[in-house]
């Protein structure tokens, strides 16, 4: 399939630190023949250092990852087939509508960010959320091979 006939999927969450770009990472990983995916927040920052040590744990280095506005997206006229916000529905609504025929779905995901606890308590439950935005990923390209 050539890069004109992939399906185009946007990646959205707050900062584009954390499970926006493993989003990206594991749609890119497991369906790169088939999807484009990228990521972008409402509000650049950097990468959760928490979100690169469990990535890197399921062989996915993201540590090097720029952070990317979607705003940036949208100002540049980007197209997407899908646009999917994977934080919680109030910051979702905060995402800018694209031109085009973009069809929008909305995934709730736990913040990285917002981890409480000892270390370990903390990299527990970001493996959970990884594991978590893997098994979207893997059924968003199911849903689509359906078709």
């Amino acid at each position: 399939m050539t890069k004109l006939n992939k399906i185009r999927v946007l990646f959205v969450c707050i900062h584009n630190s954390a499970r926006s770009q493993m989003a990206e990472a594991f749609l890119n990983q497991l369906a790169g023949d088939r999807f484009e995916a990228q990521s972008a927040g409402l509000e650049p920052g950097i990468i959760n250092p928490l979100a690169a040590e469990v990535m890197k744990a399921v062989g996915i280095d993201i540590s090097t990852n720029l952070t990317k506005s979607a705003f940036d997206f949208y100002k540049n006229g980007s197209l997407f087939n899908y646009v999917i916000t994977v934080c919680d529905g109030a910051n979702a609504e905060r995402c800018p509508v694209f031109p085009g025929i973009t069809k929008r779905i909305q995934w709730s995901f736990a913040d990285p960010a917002n981890l409480e606890g000892e270390r370990e308590q903390k990299l527990d439950a970001a493996c959970q959320i990884r594991d978590e935005i893997r098994a979207a990923v893997v059924s968003f390209i199911q849903e689509l091979s359906w078709r």
